[in-house]
């Protein structure tokens, strides 16, 4: 039976679970190292013959506990749901969710670890680097790159040609028309840098 391990049990994992439905997936086991009834990594981090998909929202705590998953010796699931529309020249690493109707046009590179949620448009020959989160909804025009462990919020858009920085945060229904430094907090239309994060 094809098993999967979901590490987060909160929304997002049931999310997660549902694409894993979609992958085949028969048995999937969700673990939480919170204080609640779900078995914790502990418990299960001496079978590592399971593949184990991260399931957790938070840029920085995904890539956390994607290199304590990857120390043990767990291979990281991709997932991708069968309603996406992903070119055969597209590139995609390891631990990485691609959610409905998600789109990823010629010649893109996707990162490890990373979520593109439902219905986002990544076009030619974007490059998204490890643990981004690309929310609900979002456009990203062609040659866009984004920068390590950015999160783009729900429904923003970003013209061609442009970098956003790493660790940087572009609020929900931004226009993104110039490019954005490291570090930054972001949103508007224009989208404006606001404060250093």
């Amino acid at each position: 039976m094809k098993e999967l391990y979901i590490y987060g049990a909160s929304g997002h994992g049931l999310v997660i679970a549902d694409i894993a439905k979609d992958n085949g997936y028969k048995n999937i086991i969700f673990i939480d190292d919170g204080d609640n009834d779900f078995l914790g990594f502990e418990e299960i981090k001496k079978y590592i013959n399971t593949p184990i998909i991260i399931a957790i929202g938070d840029n920085k705590v995904r890539k956390k506990l994607y290199e304590k998953v990857k120390e043990e010796g767990f291979k990281l699931a991709t997932l991708i749901h069968s309603s996406s529309i992903i070119s055969s020249s597209v590139c995609i690493e390891e631990g990485t969710v691609i959610m409905p109707n998600v789109v990823i046009n010629a010649g893109s590179t996707i990162g490890k670890a990373v979520i593109l949620n439902s219905s986002s448009v990544i076009e030619h020959e974007c490059n998204i680097e490890d643990f981004v989160h690309i929310s609900p909804n979002v456009a990203l025009a062609g040659n866009v790159n984004i920068k390590e462990l950015t999160h783009i919020g729900i429904g923003s858009c970003v013209i061609q040609g442009l970098t956003v920085g790493k660790n940087s945060l572009i609020g929900a229904g931004s226009v993104v028309v110039k490019n954005i430094k490291d570090n930054i907090k972001a949103y508007g239309n224009p989208c404006c840098e606001v404060e250093e994060l």
